[in-house]
């Protein structure tokens, strides 16, 4: 039997990583924030347009952290390290050239710098009437941003250049939008807003992909609108560019214009449109919002909803979770986690149980056929049943 035993723990050691392999597909262990970080980046749309009197206006909830200014460096640092913690991977800025809106980007991006936190651009195209800038104007902005911020590290760069967007490409005509990009597209990328295939292949050759900010879309009224976004990243991705697929808690801009909202279901909203997101093969999300609260899609932690958005975008981003019957896709492409991995463990575990059976039973025939039968007692009976001596040594 030591000679049974030390084959089993030689065929345990063998298969020592199994038992890890699989338990970590089980585990209920979460992973640190610090060290999950989703294949694909997760970006945020961050506005740094608050003063302390912008919360008067057109706002049915408020922040956590009180009714602050996008000056407060204790604000910034906050927010970064929340949304770290979440598994955001970065702040997609609002911003165009004026004084403010520089001296408050000037101290994202110091900050963002010593939280190891990436940042990216979106210039707001449109005014507050939802008119186009002047042409001019935008162009000026984009040539300030690529020789004054672009080449800081803080700055997200995909094929090797910082990432921008061109809010509002749908109210420029194609010309105008070459007028802007041309300049500075042989150092930033610069991606449309456009909400439609057509609408990408219009200024596709201005651009360098799109970054679709839909927010209001309603999982329950638009059934079809995964397939919308897989439409857009298949003809985006066919022309080699980069494409930035949308998810948003919920919807509610009746203040500010709006006519509809799109109810939050605790969570259910984020997780059904992250999953239509994902669907897209993006080659980044970009989440609306982290703090848009005019148009309350913001995941920042608030008065309404405490840090539930937090604790939703963690469950989706950090957590690891069992695959459900939605994930199950293409084994062959099954990324560590999902059901292919699930699969091979059973596999693995199915023949690891065998193997060790198989053994255990070789090796006590083995050790049987080699012992002799026990001596026979001239009555018939075996010796080793026969009545033992008391106080014999067994």
């Amino acid at each position: 039997m030591k000679r049974c035993a030390g084959a089993v723990i030689a065929l345990l050691l063998i298969f020592g990583l199994l038992p890890a392999r699989a338990m970590a597909f089980d585990s209920a262990d979460p992973i640190p924030a610090a060290a999950a970080k989703p294949a694909v980046p997760v970006l945020a749309y961050f506005y740094n347009w608050f003063d302390r009197s912008s919360w008067d206006r057109a706002k049915i909830d408020y922040p956590a952290a009180g009714r602050y200014s996008s000056d407060d460096p204790r604000i910034l640092r906050n927010q970064i390290q929340q949304a770290k913690s979440a598994g955001i991977g970065g702040f997609i800025v609002s911003w165009k050239s004026t004084v403010t809106n520089n001296r408050r980007l000037r101290l994202l991006i110091t900050i963002a710098n010593e939280e190891q936190f990436k940042l990216a651009m979106i210039y707001q195209g449109l005014d507050f009437a939802r008119n186009p800038q002047p042409v001019d104007r935008v162009a000026a902005d984009f040539r300030l941003f690529r020789d004054s911020f672009a080449d800081d590290p803080v700055f997200l760069r995909m094929s090797g250049k910082p990432l921008t967007i061109l809010s509002g490409t749908w109210a420029f005509d194609h010309d105008n939008v070459g007028a802007i990009t041309g300049p500075v597209r042989s150092s930033m990328l610069v991606l449309s807003t456009e909400k439609s295939v057509d609408g990408y292949r219009r200024l596709a050759d201005v651009t360098d992909g799109d970054a679709y900010y839909w927010s209001s879309v309603d999982p329950d009224t638009h059934p079809n609108y995964p397939d919308k976004l897989i439409s857009m990243s298949e003809a985006i991705h066919a022309d080699g560019k980069i494409w930035l697929a949308p998810f948003s808690p919920g919807f509610d801009a009746r203040l500010v214009g709006g006519t509809k909202s799109v109810d939050r279901k605790d969570g259910e909203t984020l997780v059904t449109q992250y999953q239509a997101a994902a669907k897209s093969s993006p080659d980044a999300f970009g989440l609306i919002s982290w703090n848009e609260f005019s148009e309350n899609t913001h995941v920042e932690p608030s008065v309404t909803f405490g840090d539930r958005y937090l604790t939703a975008l963690r469950g989706i981003l950090v957590t690891p979770t069992p695959p459900t019957f939605e994930d199950i896709g293409d084994s062959s492409a099954s990324p560590a986690g999902t059901n292919g991995d699930f699969v091979f463990n059973v596999l693995l575990l199915s023949s690891f149980v065998g193997g060790l059976l198989s053994l255990v039973g070789f090796l006590t025939w083995r050790r049987r056929r080699k012992e002799p039968w026990p001596p026979i007692d001239p009555s018939g009976v075996p010796a080793t049943q026969l009545p033992q001596a008391v106080g014999r040594d067994r």
